[in-house]
């Protein structure tokens, strides 16, 4: 996979991951609602990164989907915290494609990035993570979900 793909990838799964959060923010706790909000500020401000990114690299930045499909009904507030886990899972897997096809200061961009959806994982979670974040699709053998 090349930058421009991984990076793609990364741009793709940042529009959906702001989608999802839109969604958290409609159905969350008020006691979690300040850290959605931060989480939502954050996958924006890399998602608009990644454009930038994208056209450097010389391509033409992949556009974000009118909707997307949820991995499951959200109904709830602890269905909300469930979705929010699962972002961050997602978007650390296709961020830690990026490290792996990038160089210099874009795989550092992207590191940086995979730790921090990982460490928001975890406190979607309450505790508890993986060995290597970023990885667990591949290692459970799904693939990799780009909503």
């Amino acid at each position: 996979m090349s930058a421009l793909e991984a990076a793609q990838a990364a741009l793709a799964a940042e529009h959906a991951a702001v989608y999802g959060y839109g969604v958290v923010g409609g159905r969350i706790r008020e006691g979690r609602r300040d850290e959605a909000r931060q989480a939502y500020a954050a996958h924006r401000a890399r998602r608009d990164g990644l454009v930038r990114t994208v056209r450097d690299l010389g391509g033409t930045p992949v556009a974000a989907g009118a909707a997307y499909t949820l991995p499951f009904a959200v109904t709830g507030p602890d269905a909300a915290v469930r979705l929010a886990a699962v972002l961050e899972d997602r978007v650390a897997d296709v961020y830690s494609d990026l490290v792996r096809a990038a160089g210099g200061p874009l795989r550092r961009e992207a590191a940086d990035a995979l730790r921090e959806s990982a460490v928001r994982a975890v406190r979607w979670r309450g505790g508890g993570s993986v060995a290597f974040p970023g990885l667990v699709e591949r290692t459970a053998g799904k693939g990799t979900p780009h909503v």
